[in-house]
């Protein structure tokens, strides 16, 4: 089971470092305010500092569930499983907020939750 919470652990991270690229690297490109259902380029300027913000608690999380993932694959199974735990459901968390505040992210939140559910279920199981 922990091969599977690694896999789906290292895929969240991946998706969480896309959105760190997004909100906090490219916030201001109007391919990737748009994706956010921002109105205007004035408007992606004025709230690029959250999106900045918001961008690197997406970043920390996904080290969080990369260093789970090295740790239970360097021999310390509950350090890693601890690790990946919280950052999965941390992220199962932003993500159900994401639905509940706007249905038209229910797309968005879907890719946010499903690899860190699939992660904290096998970890929870194992």
């Amino acid at each position: 089971m922990f091969v599977v919470a690694y896999v789906a652990a290292v895929v969240a991270a991946l998706v969480h470092i896309g959105f760190f690229v997004m909100e906090s690297l490219r916030f201001t490109r109007p391919e990737v305010w748009r994706r956010f259902l921002v109105a205007s380029q004035r408007d992606a300027d004025v709230i690029r500092p959250m999106a900045f913000n918001q961008g690197f608690y997406n970043l920390f999380l996904a080290l969080g569930a990369l260093a789970g993932v090295a740790a239970g694959t360097l021999g310390r199974p509950v350090a890693g499983a601890t690790l990946i735990g919280f950052a999965a459901a941390c992220m199962v968390g932003a993500g159900a907020v994401l639905i509940v505040t706007d249905r038209r992210f229910l797309r968005a939140a879907g890719i946010q939750i499903l690899p860190p559910l699939v992660a904290l279920t096998a970890v929870l199981a194992a």
